[in-house]
C-alpha cells in the first residue's frame, strides 16, 4: 500500500503540474471558459494529495512502524516524529526555496521524481509489513524470551464501532483535528497573515525555523515519557499550547504575541505527533489499529483541507483572519475542557515488571 501511495502521490503531483495547460486545452475543446474545466481539475488534484499522501500514506507509513515495536513504542514514534515535526515546519520554507529555483511547476516535478522513483523503490526494497512476515519478533525478541519485560496492562483490542460509540475517540481526534485544520490554514495564508499584523514576508517565513526546533525538542522529550505515563496529560498539555499559540495568532503584531506562536504552535506539533502516533493503539488495541486510525486520518485530513478554505471565507467576508482565528480558538477552548472533564476509561498508565 505504501508503494503504491507514493507513486500515485506522486502522478498526482504531475497532474496538478499541468492543470493550467489541461484547462486551455479542455475548455477549447468543450467550448466552455477557462474558469469553468480548471477549478474541478484543481480540485481533483488537491483532493487527491490530500488522499493519498497526507490520507494513506501517512497512515500506513505509521501503522507498519508501530507493529513492529511494543516496548518503546513511544521513543520509537518519538524519532519518527522528529522527522514528521521538521517535515511539516521546513516544508513552506523548502517549497519556497525549490519554486524561486526551478519555478512553481519545476519544483513539483521535482517532487514528484522523488516520490516515484526513489521514495517507493525504497520502500519496495526495504519495507516489510510486520515482525512475523520474515520470522521475527516486535523489539527484536526470539520466540523463547517474548514474555520478557512485558508491558502490562494490555489495552483490549476494540473494534471500530466501539472505538465510535467512545468519547475517548473524539475528544482525541477532535484534538488532531482542529490542529489540522489550524495549522494548514496558517501554512497557507502564512504570507497573508504576517502582513496583516504589519510583519515582511522574510519574518514569515523565518517563523517556520524556530517553530520546528521548539516542536521536535517537544516531540522528543515527551516521547521518552509516554510509554510510562498516561496519555490524557499529553492531550491537555497539548490543547493547552494550541491555544496559547492562538492567542499569539491573535496578537501577532506585538513582540509577545510572535514568541506565544512560535512556543504554542511548536509545543503543541510536538505533542501532536506523540498522540497521533502512539494514540489509538494505546487506546484500542492492534487488532482493528488500521480501520481505527484511518477514520481518525480521514477526519483531520477533511479538516485540514477546510481549514485553508475558511481562513480565507472569513478575510473576504471581514477583511481579517481575526474571526477564524477566534473561532479556531473557542474550538480548542471546548476540546480543553471536555479533555480536562471526561474521563477516559481506555487510558491506563503502562506498568512495566
Amino acid at each position: 500500500m505504501v508503494v503504491g501511495a507514493s507513486i500515485g502521490l506522486g502522478m498526482l503531483v504531475v497532474f496538478i503540474s499541468v492543470t493550467d495547460w489541461l484547462g486551455v486545452a479542455l475548455s477549447g475543446l468543450l467550448g466552455v471558459s477557462l474558469s469553468t474545466v480548471t477549478l474541478p481539475l484543481i480540485l481533483i488534484g488537491y483532493f487527491g494529495v490530500r488522499f493519498t499522501g497526507q490520507g494513506v500514506l501517512t497512515s500506513a507509513s505509521r501503522n507498519v512502524l508501530l507493529l513492529w515495536f511494543e516496548r518503546r513504542r513511544g521513543l520509537v514514534s518519538g524519532i519518527r516524529g522528529v522527522f514528521v515535526s521538521l517535515g511539516f515546519s521546513l516544508a513552506p520554507l523548502v517549497l519556497a526555496l525549490m519554486i524561486d529555483s526551478f519555478g512553481w511547476r519545476g519544483a513539483l516535478w521535482l517532487m514528484a521524481g522523488v516520490l516515484t522513483f526513489g521514495f517507493a523503490t525504497a520502500t519496495l526494497l526495504f519495507l516489510r509489513n510486520s515482525p512475523a512476515e520474515v520470522g521475527l519478533q516486535p523489539d527484536g525478541r526470539s520466540g523463547e524470551h517474548e514474555t520478557d519485560h512485558p508491558s502490562v496492562p494490555h489495552s483490549p483490542d476494540r473494534s471500530l464501532s466501539q472505538a465510535r460509540s467512545s468519547i475517548t475517540f473524539w475528544l482525541y481526534s477532535g484534538g488532531l483535528s482542529i490542529h489540522a485544520l489550524f495549522g494548514t490554514a496558517v501554512t497557507f495564508h502564512i504570507v497573508s497573515i504576517f502582513e496583516d499584523a504589519g510583519r515582511s514576508r522574510t519574518e514569515a517565513f523565518a517563523y517556520f525555523l524556530p517553530q520546528a526546533l521548539v516542536s521536535t525538542s517537544v516531540n522528543l522529550l515527551a516521547s521518552l515519557l509516554v510509554d510510562q505515563q498516561r496519555l490524557k496529560p499529553f492531550l491537555i498539555v497539548m490543547l493547552s499550547a494550541f491555544l496559547v499559540g492562538a492567542v499569539g495568532l491573535i496578537y501577532l503584531d506585538t513582540p509577545w504575541g510572535y514568541a506565544l506562536l512560535v512556543g504554542g504552535f511548536g509545543t503543541g506539533g510536538g505533542l501532536w505527533g506523540v498522540i497521533s502516533n502512539v494514540g489509538f493503539i494505546r487506546l484500542f488495541g492492534s487488532l482493528h489499529l488500521g480501520e481505527i486510525s484511518g477514520l481518525n486520518t480521514s477526519l483531520t485530513v477533511f479538516a485540514s483541507a477546510i481549514g485553508p478554505f475558511l481562513f480565507s471565507l472569513g478575510h473576504d467576508l471581514f477583511g481579517t483572519y481575526a474571526s477564524a482565528e477566534i473561532l479556531c480558538a473557542a474550538a480548542i477552548l471546548c476540546l480543553l475542557i471536555a479533555a480536562i472533564a471526561i474521563r477516559q476509561p481506555e487510558d491506563f498508565r503502562p506498568v512495566r515488571v
